[in-house]
């Protein structure tokens, strides 16, 4: 059995968190590749990156 480290929490597909795109209002999942900058993580697609509001 391989041991889990204690420092990371640990998601299921039901407790995900999620958040709100800044530039359409979508709501967000959290995907494996954002997993270390979740937190900087503003807007769901390039699109909406590029179409920011100002």
């Amino acid at each position: 059995m391989a041991k889990q480290k204690a420092d990371k929490p640990r998601y299921t597909k039901s407790n995900l968190p999620s958040k709100i795109c800044e530039a359409c209002g979508k709501p967000m999942n959290w995907r494996k590749k954002w997993e270390k900058v979740w937190d900087e993580v503003k807007y769901c697609s390039d699109r909406c990156r590029q179409s920011k509001k100002s």
